[in-house]
């Protein structure tokens, strides 16, 4: 199954990138910031990988911004 979101070797801290957050899954708004941390051990997943953004904030990326 392939995905459409930017797998995790393509993903480092630092970069940024768009997100959704867990709480706007159903409204889709998407979020901007800096990854601090990856937290999606697996190459991709279906929804993108998960990330943490040096704020604090957490969601799947979508895209590299």
């Amino acid at each position: 199954m392939s995905s459409s979101f930017p797998t995790r070797d393509l993903l480092e801290p630092g970069m940024t990138v768009v997100i959704v957050e867990k709480d706007n899954q159903e409204t889709g708004e998407e979020s901007v910031g800096t990854i601090d941390r990856i937290l999606t051990s697996n190459y991709s997943h279906p929804h993108g990988i998960k990330v943490m953004f040096t704020d604090g904030r957490i969601g799947r990326v979508k895209r590299i911004a």
